[in-house]
């Protein structure tokens, strides 16, 4: 469960970054380089806080599995 969810999560990272790359590269080939700065800042951003929730979303599935188990052992 936990690996299946790791997996996804590191799937989902991966194309966000790709498509992150991908707009940047079309935006300094078009247009004019403040923009560029100002869309890279707020990708940036938007990156992390992805990459935040995805770990916070992380570790509460962890410890809900954990608790689940601990539950059914005892």
């Amino acid at each position: 469960m936990v690996a299946v969810v790791e997996v996804q999560v590191v799937v989902v990272l991966v194309v966000v970054l790709v498509v992150v790359v991908v707009v940047v590269v079309v935006m300094v080939a078009v247009v004019e380089v403040q923009v560029v700065v100002v869309l890279v800042v707020v990708l940036v951003v938007v990156v992390v806080v992805v990459v935040v929730v995805v770990v916070v979303v992380l570790v509460v599935v962890v410890v809900v599995v954990v608790v689940v188990v601990v539950i059914v052992v005892e």
